[in-house]
């Protein structure tokens, strides 16, 4: 009798430690993907920056840029 409560323990245990190690592989997938975002996302940025550039360059060749008073 002695023996099946550390036994039910152990199972517990053994249950949470599984879950644990689940959760553990979750989040370690979702900070690989975050970071393939936050690449992705820097990329969008840098090409909108540069696409600004142009975009200003062309207004002021066409005369189309508001004048600094």
């Amino acid at each position: 009798m002695a023996d099946e409560p550390d036994n039910l323990v152990l199972t517990y245990l053994r249950r949470m430690d599984a879950k644990l190690d689940r959760v553990i592989d979750d989040v370690h997938d979702l900070k690989v993907r975050m970071t393939g975002v936050e690449e992705g996302l820097a990329g969008v940025n840098r090409r909108l920056d540069r696409l600004e550039v142009r975009v200003d360059r062309i207004e002021r060749r066409l005369d189309l840029a508001d004048q600094p008073h």
